[in-house]
């Protein structure tokens, strides 16, 4: 049977990506999406250049119900889910942390932390019971280094590096294997949705250097993934040549 991948927040960026990359080698795809639209013509896209199966459910990864409804609904034989890639998550606004936007607060916390819970609890029991899988989990630089302005995002992302170790704690003897990948600066949507549309301003983000692709974090996602079963990659913290750390760019004029 080959091999399925179960990947979240597959309708742009490095999700999309990793769904191309593991459709051209083969996997099934399990795709899940907010965006019925984009879902759909993923889905055409993958099954019609790879000739493989692809599963699509449009859900919020913040509604926990909605979450467990999706996957408890697939048939039984795509539950043996090789592969989990918490993608999805996203950062809204770049305020000072006295004047932040609680709704913004509480959707990044929804969303990167018990979004990819509700997920990883459920696929994780499958993969306790099938004694084999791998979690990958999308962090952030910002799960690494605090920035200014950056204070829920940056916590959300550290609570993504946190419970990619506990993970791997937990589901040691069951053969699991659980990675953390921390992107400096990809080109997506993630700065358009930060400023919540403004495009001119997320373009700003990008200008005078070369950021990472999306294709870029894709192919270490699938690198970690191939690597025999006796090696782990716990974790890659991957950034443009032009990035320092979290806050140092250097942009050329």
């Amino acid at each position: 049977m080959k091999k399925i991948v179960l990947i979240t927040g597959a309708t742009s960026g490095i999700g999309k990506a990793t769904a191309h990359i593991f459709a051209e080698n083969n996997y099934q795809l399990i795709i899940t999406g907010r965006r019925a639209d984009r879902l759909h013509t993923l889905k055409n896209e993958l099954t019609t250049a790879y000739n493989i199966e692809v599963i699509d459910l449009c859900f919020d990864v913040q509604d926990q119900k909605a979450v467990a409804v999706a996957l408890e609904g697939l048939p039984t034989a795509w539950k043996t889910i090789n592969v989990l890639v918490n993608n999805a998550g996203l950062s809204l606004g770049l305020d000072p942390i006295h004047k932040g936007n609680l709704a913004d607060w509480e959707q990044m916390i929804d969303t990167n932390v018990k979004g990819l819970l509700y997920v990883s609890k459920i696929v994780g029991n499958w993969m306790v019971d099938q004694q084999f899988g791998h979690i990958v989990n999308i962090g952030s630089i910002a799960g690494k280094e605090t920035y200014a302005n950056g204070n829920v995002y940056c916590a959300t992302k550290h609570a993504v590096d946190s419970l990619t170790k506990a993970m791997r704690l937990d589901l040691l003897t069951s053969g699991i294997r659980v990675t953390a990948i921390h992107p400096g600066a990809v080109e997506t949507e993630f700065s358009v949705v930060r400023f919540k549309g403004d495009q001119q301003r997320a373009d700003k983000v990008y200008e005078g250097f070369e950021p990472l692709r999306p294709e870029d974090i894709a192919d270490a996602i699938f690198y970690a993934t191939q690597t025999p079963l006796h090696v782990n990659i716990n974790e890659m913290v991957i950034m443009p040549t032009a990035q320092a750390n979290a806050s140092t760019i250097f942009r050329k004029s």
